[in-house]
Parts: C-alpha cells; sequence; structure tokens
C-alpha cells in the first residue's frame, strides 16, 4: 500500500474525515510550524515500541527533554511555563473516551494517525455525544498544537503496525492527583478530573478507562475507525 490519504479513510468510514490542514480544524488546533522536532521522532522511531494491543503512554521521557526544542517550546508556546515531552504510541482504532488539559497539547506525528476531537462546550454535565466529534487525519512529520478547549483521547491507528506520537504538555500533566484529593460534588467538573491537568469521560463500553475510574458520559456509539 502507498501513502495513506485522507480521501482513502474518508472512502473506508461511515463518518467524515478531514485534515488537520483544512479550515475544519481551525477551531481545535494549528499547524505548528518553525521548529526541528526531528530528534524527537527519532527516538520514537529507534527507541519505542508498539504495544501489541491497546496503548502506551509515557508523560516523561529525559532523552527527548534533553532535545534543544523543550526550551524553545517554553519560552514560545508555552510562555516560560515548564513543560513535559513524553509519547503515546498503539494501536487504537476506536473513540473510547475523551480527555482534556488546561493548557495546550502539542503532537507531532511521527506516523500517519487520526485524531478523533470534540469542543469542551459542547459537553453538558460532564457528558458529549459520539455524533458531535470530527475526525482528523495527520500526516506523518505534522506537529500540531490541539487547545485547550479541544477534547482527545489517544490516536486511531491508520496501518496495521500501528501509531506513534510526541505528546508534549505543561509539566505534572497525567501524573497521579495527590492523595488528600476529593472531588468536590458542587464544582461538576471536579468530578472527571482523573489524574493531574486531566478531566476524562469515559465510554461505558471502554473498560480500560473505566477500571481506573474515569466517568462513564461518553453517549452514542463507540466507533471504530477503519482504514
Amino acid at each position: 500500500m502507498g501513502a495513506m490519504t485522507k480521501s482513502h479513510l474518508a472512502a473506508c468510514n461511515e463518518v467524515p474525515v478531514y485534515s488537520v490542514e483544512e479550515e475544519e480544524f481551525r477551531t481545535y488546533g494549528r499547524v505548528v510550524e518553525g521548529y526541528d522536532f526531528s530528534g524527537l521522532v527519532s527516538y520514537l522511531k529507534s527507541r519505542t515500541s508498539i504495544p501489541e494491543k491497546g496503548n502506551l503512554y509515557v508523560p516523561s521521557v529525559p532523552e527527548m527533554e534533553a532535545d534543544a526544542v523543550k526550551r524553545q517550546l517554553q519560552e514560545t508556546i508555552y510562555g516560560g511555563m515548564p513543560i513535559q515531552i513524553g509519547y503515546c504510541n498503539g494501536r487504537n482504532q476506536s473513540y473510547n473516551g475523551f480527555e482534556y488539559h488546561k493548557c495546550s497539547e502539542i503532537n507531532v506525528a511521527a506516523t500517519d494517525f487520526m485524531l478523533v476531537l470534540g469542543h469542551v462546550w459542547e459537553m453538558k454535565e460532564n457528558t458529549y455525544h459520539t455524533d458531535a466529534a470530527k475526525v482528523f487525519f495527520v500526516r506523518e512529520g505534522t506537529a500540531i498544537e490541539l487547545y485547550q478547549t479541544t477534547l482527545h483521547l489517544s490516536p486511531c491507528r491508520v496501518t496495521d503496525e500501528g501509531y506513534r506520537t510526541v505528546v508534549i504538555l505543561a509539566e505534572g500533566t497525567n501524573t497521579p492527583l495527590q492523595e488528600h484529593f476529593k472531588p468536590n460534588n458542587a464544582n461538576g467538573e471536579s468530578c472527571i478530573l482523573l489524574k493531574k491537568n486531566k478531566w476524562v469521560i469515559a465510554h461505558p463500553d471502554w473498560k480500560p478507562l473505566r477500571e481506573q475510574g474515569a466517568y462513564p458520559g461518553l453517549q452514542g456509539e463507540n466507533i471504530c475507525l477503519r482504514y
């Protein structure tokens, strides 16, 4: 099979598939240019593996954080705030759930993949319907910034091999909460705070997230994307 295309993926699926290069992506994020991410991509391709099942997420990798691009991103996109650089590799194909952070997330595609995205303002009382989500194709080598108002989760593969992506976030994101933390039922949002700076809803049928304690707030069909 040759290079993956958006048109091929659109033909394989019953939901529309857009590209992050298109206007439809504008309210979810932007393509990031002007930075050298080649060292991070090389690390993923040479030093990491794709699990046989599911996804593997590592929030912080010292070797990746030693790359000069970290300081550049901290001083520009993150306005001087400390960041962490890690990765997510896997074989996911389904929506499964959504998360959001109170900061932008940068993804650098070390392989082609798809992302399923939504907007936080489309949530109602910690629920969201899959019909409102949009699917975007991200070509290998592309870096994108997902705004903090963008619902997202693990990428979806477009080949049998799976996907690899660099994940850049504010330092401490996706790490365990303090032991004394207790959800404040008066503030509904705190009920879906699963880890530091990580608010999550899961599809009721997706056990890996549910077993972590994620709130079953994703309604509708847990669509499996084809390629």
